[in-house]
């Protein structure tokens, strides 16, 4: 096996909205390197990348894959991730092992949705980035609308270094602006191509984007700056070095045009990442945690550390952990630490993966991602080192869900089997939650997207033979009071023998929104002995999670125990317990009980021109509009919506703006139900409980 010094690796990933050519685009880069050879369809499912049975019925990517191959004494780590926003939990995955993305815009459409959200994760993560225009060959393509609209989104960093000539059906060929020449590639899709003098005619608009291009460069750097000041240009040492530092350094984002499809600037792009994208060595030290204390870890420190980005686990390929290696090395056999767990590991085949097909490698240096057989207590964002060290990186964080579904086994028996396989897909994608909620005796999933939960679903089928049914989840109200009330209730009990006595006296008030529940003695004068208050107070308890008029848990309220009788011989825990319980309930009755609905808060983000579509659902769901901003050539829509209105509102949402709008949400609080709402609610809890 070839050893790769740190210098010559590069980590990349294809992020960018759906549809804009992601696995075509990696399709093309294997071809061209020679990886492959035959060119994949995503039409015909026969895509390195997308290769679970899943993406191949979809048609989309599902999951962040993997595909290293060497390029002009490079070794390339490819990442490719899904655009569908559903899938959001990979991209958030992949781009924790990329050093440099490659942010591709459809030239039919611009800057989309998606490409302003990952763009958001990069500047979060620091991410150098360049563009690539895609789709240059069809009907529409219009790079310059595509170049317009990215820089006045994305800043004045963003530089043409090559634009198309003949766009559309018959597209073949690019003009270069750092060589200053045309390229004519071949039609038969190898991506070879001829170079030839710029046409007099196009010369006039190469020139301006290259001086464009050259200033940004000599921006990027005290010293060259000045050399450009003194000569008015620039060599090609300072182009190179100052392109080199603008990537690193993110002031330039510099943009590349082709045709995925076609096998047109594939290899362009590999060139250029090749001599100008960032090394991991580039782009050390990264900020790591040692017993608390945060450290600067060079990736030329001689002690393994690294990060578990991603956990797969698919049927032909079975389970692996992919590794993201920082410091030190990793090889076959060594004994590491889980930092994130305190749990040792012993490492087993190392692997370079080309999308399904693996490779043993038998050991992982710095800067270098690869695949190693599933770790035994090991999952996604778990943090890996050398056990003298007890390195820790940041964990990775992933959206809130956006979707709920609640599920339940077909078959008697399946519960188990259920959970088992539920949890082993939650350890492969964190992005997706289970919750068996007590509370509303459901178990439910939630995750980004419903088209998310319905992958989910067809894999518990797939990997785990279980069916299940899909249910709406119960919402879970609350249940609380208007106004004081007052009660006494009695409880005896004789059949002979030692019987049951407790008689209790209680008021309960109303307590501010958000409060919960408080228990009080009043009692004076022994009428209770004190060893019997907190028997009164186990027996509202049980009252507080059972509910008194629907069901659902009683919240808000404080009852106050102030008088009552006990008996000698008859006294005792249950008979308490039962009369707290039941004077309790006989004062949430007489107390005008109302019920209370979840409120979440909704931020939408969308084109201007689908905001009046947008509120005018917001209103029909029963939500208020708390304000609206401007976010590059998006708009933010907050709002609160109940929790029962927004059960399909993420499908209603792609409908209403043809996918170009995401939203997140986030629990507030509870607020009163409307009384015909309460009314149909109630009714259901009454019907259910009399079958």
């Amino acid at each position: 096996m070839k050893e790769y010094s740190v210098d010559t690796i590069r980590n990349i990933g294809l992020v960018g909205h759906s549809g804009a050519g992601k696995t075509m685009l990696a399709e093309a880069m294997l071809f061209a390197a020679k990886e492959t050879n035959r060119f994949g369809s995503v039409d015909d499912g026969t895509t390195v990348s997308d290769y679970s049975s899943d993406e191949i019925e979809r048609k989309i990517s599902i999951g962040c894959s993997l595909m290293s191959f060497e390029w002009q004494n490079c070794k390339i780590n490819l990442l490719d991730m899904p655009g569908y926003f559903d899938f959001v939990g990979e991209v958030i995955c992949g781009l924790r092992a990329s050093d440099l993305a490659v942010v591709l815009l459809n030239s039919t459409s611009g800057v989309e949705v998606g490409t302003d959200i990952v763009w958001d994760f990069l500047n979060d993560q620091q991410i150098p980035r360049i563009l690539f225009v895609n789709h240059g060959d069809k009907e529409h393509a219009n790079f310059d609308k595509a170049l317009a609209d990215a820089q006045q989104f994305f800043g004045n960093g963003v530089v043409a270094l090559n634009f198309p000539l003949n766009q559309g059906e018959n597209f073949n060929s690019v003009i270069d602006v750092l060589r200053m020449k045309k390229l004519v590639f071949e039609t038969d899709g190898s991506g070879n191509y001829k170079t030839e003098d710029i046409p007099a005619e196009l010369m006039s608009k190469a020139e301006e984007l290259r001086t464009q291009f050259i200033e940004k460069v000599a921006e990027s750097d005290d010293e060259i700056l000045e050399k450009y000041f003194d000569a008015g240009e620039l060599t090609n040492e300072d182009i190179a070095k100052g392109l080199k530092i603008g990537i690193i350094n993110r002031s330039i984002f510099p943009v590349l045009c082709g045709s995925a499809k076609k096998n047109i600037g594939a290899n362009l792009l590999l060139d250029f990442v090749a001599e100008y994208g960032p090394s991991p060595i580039d782009l050390s030290p990264v900020i790591a945690d040692v017993n608390g204390a945060e450290i600067e870890l060079p990736v030329d420190r001689g002690d393994f550390a690294g990060v578990c980005f991603k956990t797969l686990s698919e049927l032909h390929i079975g389970e692996l952990s992919l590794i993201r290696v920082y410091s030190g090395a990793l090889k076959t056999g060594d004994e590491i630490l889980n930092t994130t767990r305190g749990s040792s590991e012993k490492v087993g085949q190392i692997y370079s993966l080309v999308g399904k097909n693996r490779k043993d490698v038998g050991l992982l240096k710095a800067g270098d991602i690869g695949a190693l057989v599933k770790l035994k207590d090991t999952h996604t964002g778990d943090s890996l080192s050398a056990k003298k060290n007890k390195i820790k990186f940041k964990p990775i964080e992933f959206p809130s869900p956006v979707v709920e579904m609640a599920i339940n086994p077909r078959a008697k028996g399946d519960e188990e089997k259920i959970s088992n396989g539920l949890h082993t897909l939650n350890e492969i994608d964190p992005s997706f939650k289970i919750t068996i909620d007590a509370e509303v005796k459901q178990t439910v999933i939630a995750g980004q997207g419903e088209v998310h939960l319905a992958v989910i679903i067809q894999r518990l089928k797939d990997r785990f033979g279980v069916d299940v049914d899909r249910k709406k989840p119960k919402i879970p109200y609350r249940e609380t009071i208007t106004i004081n009330a007052d009660e006494k209730y009695r409880h005896k009990k004789q059949s002979g023998g030692a019987g049951q006595f407790a008689e209790v006296w209680m008021r309960i008030e109303p307590l501010p929104r958000g409060s919960g529940f408080e228990f009080a003695s009043a009692v004076v004068g022994g009428s209770i002995s004190s060893v019997f208050i907190p028997s009164i107070e186990k027996g509202v308890r049980q009252v507080l999670s059972e509910g008194a008029i629907a069901g659902y848990q009683i919240v808000d309220v404080k009852a106050i125990v102030y008088d009552g009788k006990e008996h000698p011989v008859d006294s005792k825990d249950i008979a308490f317990q039962i009369a707290g319980r039941e004077v309790f309930k006989m004062a949430i009755k007489n107390a005008k009980p109302i019920l209370l609905e979840p409120i979440y808060t909704v931020e939408v983000r969308c084109p201007e021109d689908n905001m009046g579509d947008i509120m005018g659902d917001i209103s029909t769901r029963r939500g208020k509009i708390l304000g609206m901003e401007a976010s590059g050539r998006f708009q933010v829509v907050r709002a609160q919506i109940p929790l029962a209105e927004l059960y399909d509102y993420s499908t209603s949402l792609r409908s209403m703006t043809q996918g170009r709008a995401t939203y997140t949400r986030e629990f507030s609080h509870y607020e009163l139900l409307p009384k015909d709402l309460e009314a149909k609610v109630t009714a259901e809890y009454q019907e259910e409980k009399e079958k």
